[in-house]
């Protein structure tokens, strides 16, 4: 019976830490086994960002930081607030920039053309539009 090769390699955990990573022999393979978890949880290549904030809150987990709940939280509300903020100025951005019944993949003027640019849907747009 041969050993099943784990998603994550042992090499990978050890470079990703460093050499003064804090963590005893035993809290460091309960990091391995959850590295092992979260590759599973996010498989596709297009998930690394939430590999590495799933790895790292399982590092911090380990390591007995304190607050990290409420730490988390207040990033989330921070990163909530700052797409709030950033739709709001798109908004206003498309509300005097963009021309209805402009047309053309590549007219900047264009509700397409903006929605891409801005990385919203193109009904997004005509919403803001409609809306002023």
């Amino acid at each position: 019976m041969t050993d099943t090769p784990r998603p994550v390699q042992d090499y990978q955990i050890e470079a990703w830490l460093g050499d003064d990573h804090g963590l005893d022999d035993e809290r460091l393979a309960r990091l391995r086994d959850e590295a092992d978890r979260i590759a599973a949880t996010w498989p596709d290549p297009d998930n690394e960002d939430e590999r590495t904030a799933a790895l790292t809150a399982a590092y911090r987990v380990l390591l007995g930081e304190d607050d990290l709940v409420e730490t988390l939280a207040a990033e989330r509300t921070r990163a909530r607030r700052a797409e709030i903020e950033a739709l709001a100025a798109l908004r206003q951005v498309a509300v005097m920039t963009v021309r209805v019944g402009v047309r053309g993949r590549h007219n900047p003027d264009s509700p397409g053309a903006f929605a891409r640019r801005a990385g919203v849907e193109r009904s997004t747009v005509l919403g803001w539009l409609e809306a002023n």
